[in-house]
Order: C-alpha cells, then structure tokens, then sequence
C-alpha cells in the first residue's frame, strides 16, 4: 500500500533540508541568476550533507534510498525559493538509470561523484524536429570498429556548463531488421566533436539551455549504457523519475509563492482589517493549498511505485503527479501574484519571476496535452488520434 503518512524519517529529512533550504533562499538565487552564475554553493553543500544522492546506493556513496527521497530534496529547497534543476538531471535521471543498468566500472566512475556533488552529468533526448515524440529522434551512433560514432543534435538540454559528461538518447541500428532502436551513452564533454550553444531564454534561471551538435564524436565500446536491445526500457526507467521530480519542482515553487501570499494578506490591512479576512483573497488562497496538497499525494504515489519497482504504475502515477503539480504550481503563483497586487510585480517580493518559472512546469519534460492523450490512451482505452 502507498504510505499517506511520512515516516519520522522522512520527516526529519524534510525539517533538515528546509533548513538548508532557509539559510540560501529565494535572495541566493536571484544573486546566481542576475551574475550569470550555477548555484555552486548551495549545490556543493547539499552534496556535503549527502541529500544529492540520496536516491543512490550507499555502495556507492549514496543514501540508500529512492526517488521518494530525492523527491522530498527538492521539494523543499524550492519552498525555501532555492529550488536545484539539476537533482531533476544529474541523480534522478541520469544516476537513476546507471545504478539500474550501468556496467560495474559506470557505476564505480559516475556514482560517486554524482552522490556527493562533485561530478555533474546532463541528460540529452530533446531535439529540433522531434518534439514530444521520442519515435524521431534522429541522434544515430553506429559501429566503428570497437568504437561507436555518434552524431546528432539536441536542444534545451540544462546545464551543459556545469557537467562531466552528457547522457545522449540516441539511435542504432538493429541488425536483425535494419530498424532504430533507442540507446543510452555516456558522452564526455571535453570530447572532440562535441559543441554546445547557450539558448537565449527570456526566463532567468541559474541553469542555462544548450544546443548541442554532436559531429561523428568517437566514443569507446563501454560508453553504452546497459543493453543495446532493452534501450526503450532503461529510457523510461529515467523519464519516470524526471517527471515525479519536476512535480517535486513545481510543489515547491507553489509552496513559495503561496507562503509569501499569506503572509502578505495577514499583515496587509486595507480598512481596519488584514485583506486576508476577506473570503475574495482567502478562498482562493486556500484553493491553491488543497491542489498542492492533493498534487504531492500523487507524487508520493508515483515515487513509491517507483521505488517499489513497479515501473508500469509508475509510468501511469508520474505522468499524472507532473500534470497535476504543473497545474497546481501556475494556479498558485498566480494566485500569489494577485493578492499582493501592485506589490506582486516588484522586485522586493520576488514574485513576478515565477509567473514564466511556473509555466515550464506545463511545458517540460513533457507537455501537459501529451500526458492527456497518455492517460486516455493507456489508462482509459481511447482510440489515438496519431
């Protein structure tokens, strides 16, 4: 059965990251954003303090535990406004996928670093012309030799700058019907051939978006990650645990803006009297509380389905906590915006920036209309319109 009450344990992980979470802050964040810099201080000691890996195993340094874990890491960084993009990226995806399926020597040289911060590793599947369907991606590696020659591109993959190496979906060739299949592979970022592009977006964030052109990169026979014929499998074993933890993501930005929202509306007083009295601003504060709430229910559902090993319900309850948290976090910030009015809009409330922060939850990693036609197709039985 899924667990609707946190363990102690949990818990005290939650009361001990919000407080890391409150020493950096929403202030921290902007400084990162405005100098052009990544968030390394708060990245390397939530590293120190082992909540990166908490998700890994402890063979390899990690905590032991699962994406629940990870889930409640992020979360509550981003309630504090100091939200980390890059535990979506480095531990729940990519580290994710190599513990479940990498080779003894991926797993000794990327876990570790991973754990405690002090490797990074990207994850590439986006593409120009692929779009939400993964059936495109023209990223191909064919054999040379021992070797294997990758080439391609990808777009908004996070965090290039910061990273060792990228995990790239690709495509080989299946020698038995000369059809693609998808492959997972571990591409250094100091290898020859490898360009990354900074994407200009309007919206601020610590983690910048890269274009990537991979021109016939050589890659040795073990920077294959699991099996060459299970590729769809070991890819989906990674995009599960992406959306639980964009939803992680977009509960914390809501708890942040809503948070900020009462406690304007109980100190402000328009006529004698907090505006928070007033059911115009209460009720639908109080909307946006019970949407989170019921949105990380569902989150919570999905990683322990996950953890559990049941990657089939996983897929169904990951896709919903994403949709369900994306919708609820937009609501929130909205919400947030709107009662403090004017107020909302300035710089000294910190608000305003959310507005475009809370819509990539809508968009990324996976549209909200793409997750519709997942759940009436695969839960409801509903014909495809493609």
């Amino acid at each position: 059965m899924t667990p609707v009450i946190e363990s102690e344990e949990h818990q005290a992980l939650r009361s001990a990251v919000a407080a890391l979470g409150k020493r950096y802050g929403r202030d921290y964040l902007v400084q990162t954003v405005t100098a052009g810099k990544p968030p390394t201080e708060l990245w390397t000691d939530a590293g120190k303090l082992g909540y990166l890996g908490v998700n890994l195993p402890e063979t390899y340094g990690g905590g032991g535990g699962g994406i629940t874990e990870l889930s409640i890491v992020l979360e509550e960084l981003g309630a504090a406004g100091s939200p980390l993009l890059m535990l979506v990226v480095s531990p729940a995806i990519c580290g994710t996928v190599i513990s479940r399926f990498g080779t003894e020597a991926q797993k000794q040289t990327w876990l570790p670093g991973i754990a405690d911060g002090t490797r990074l590793m990207a994850f590439g599947i986006t593409e120009p012309d692929a779009g939400s369907n993964s059936h495109r991606i023209t990223t191909t590696a064919r054999r040379d030799g021992a070797d294997w020659l990758l080439t391609g591109r990808k777009v908004f993959i996070s965090g290039v700058d910061m990273a060792d190496a990228v995990l790239i979906v690709g495509r080989t060739e299946d020698a038995r019907t000369g059809n693609l299949k998808p492959c997972l592979f571990i591409v250094p970022t100091d290898a020859e051939g490898f360009q990354k592009r900074p994407i200009d977006m309007e919206l601020g964030a610590a983690e910048k978006q890269f274009e990537l052109v991979l021109d016939e990169v050589r890659l040795p026979a073990d920077a294959l990650v699991g099996d060459e014929d299970a590729g769809l499998l070991q890819l989906f074993a990674g995009l599960n645990p992406e959306r639980i933890m964009t939803a992680a993501f977009a509960i914390g930005m809501g708890r942040y803006a809503l948070a900020k929202a009462v406690e304007y509306a109980r100190d402000r007083t328009v006529w004698k009297t907090p505006i928070g009295a007033h059911q115009a601003i209460a009720h639908p504060l109080a909307q946006a509380h019970i949407d989170l709430e019921l949105a990380r229910l569902m989150m919570q559902k999905a990683a322990h389905l996950y953890d559990a090993g049941d990657d089939l319900g996983a897929g169904e309850a990951a896709n919903m906590a994403k949709y369900a948290a994306a919708e609820a976090c937009v609501k929130a910030v909205d919400q947030a915006v709107h009662t403090l009015g004017g107020n909302g809009l300035t710089r000294e409330f910190g608000l305003a920036s959310l507005i475009t922060a809370a819509r990539v939850a809508r968009i990324a990693p996976v549209s909200r209309e793409m997750i519709l036609n997942y759940v009436s197709h695969q839960t409801l039985g509903l014909p495809k319109s493609y």
